[in-house]
C-alpha cells in the first residue's frame, strides 16, 4: 500500500548481512561464513544491532530464518516473534508464548501487529523481506556486507515486479571489513 494510507503508520524495516555477491546464507541455510566474521569482530561490537533492536516492537520472519535462528545455542530475541508459513501446524515448548503463527499476505501481519500495539517490525529472512519490499511495505534497509564471496546461494534480494528506488542516508566502514549502508526506500507519489 503505497504511503499517506493506513499502513503508513507503521516502519517495517531490514537489518540484514550479506555476503559481498549478495548471498544471505548457503543454499542449505548454512551462514558459516557469517559466523566466521564473528571471529575477527571485535567482542562487544554488534554494529548497531543492539541499537536498532531497541526501536523495533516485533520481529517479522520467515519458516526458513526462524528454523535456523531455532538452532541457535540460544533463543536471541525479548520481543513477539511473527513467523510466516504455511507449512508450521504449531509452536511448541517456551517459544509458544513469544512466538505467533501467521499464514497470512505481508499487510495482514501489519494489520495484526498494529491491532497489538506494534509501531516498528523488523523483517527478517530472504522471503518475508521480499514479500514485503513487493507489497510496498519496507520503509529502510540498513545493509551489512560482509567481505566474503561465497559464489552461490540464498539471495537477499529476488525477482520484483518494477523498480524500487532507494536513497542512500548514511555510510559506516568497520576496521574489520564490514561496510554498513543504510537506506530509505522512496515511495512513489
Amino acid at each position: 500500500m503505497p504511503l499517506g494510507t493506513e499502513q503508513s503508520e507503521m516502519r517495517c524495516s531490514v537489518f540484514i548481512a550479506t555476503s559481498l555477491d549478495g548471498f544471505i546464507a548457503r543454499t542449505d541455510g548454512n551462514i558459516d561464513w557469517l559466523e566466521q566474521m564473528g571471529a575477527v569482530t571485535p567482542p562487544g561490537e554488534d554494529c548497531g544491532f543492539a541499537a536498532y533492536m531497541a526501536t523495533v516492537d516485533a520481529i517479522v520472519m520467515g519458516r526458513g530464518t526462524f528454523e535456523k535462528v531455532c538452532s541457535f545455542p540460544k533463543w536471541p530475541y525479548e520481543k513477539p516473534v511473527y513467523v510466516l508459513s504455511a507449512s508450521l501446524r504449531q509452536i511448541d515448548g517456551a517459544l509458544a508464548n513469544r512466538v505467533s503463527l501467521l499464514n497470512v499476505a505481508p499487510a495482514e501481519v501489519i494489520k495484526r501487529a498494529r491491532e497489538e500495539g506494534c509501531r516498528h517490525l523488523y523483517i527478517d529472512g530472504g522471503k518475508t523481506i521480499q514479500g514485503f519490499l513487493k507489497a510496498g511495505l519496507i520503509s529502510d534497509i540498513t545493509l551489512s556486507t560482509i567481505p566474503t564471496l561465497i559464489g552461490t546461494g540464498i539471495r537477499l534480494f529476488g525477482d520484483i515486479p518494477a523498480d524500487i528506488h532507494l536513497r542512500l542516508e548514511s555510510t559506516t566502514t568497520y576496521p574489520f571489513g564490514i561496510v554498513q549502508t543504510k537506506y530509505r526506500v522512496i515511495r512513489e507519489a
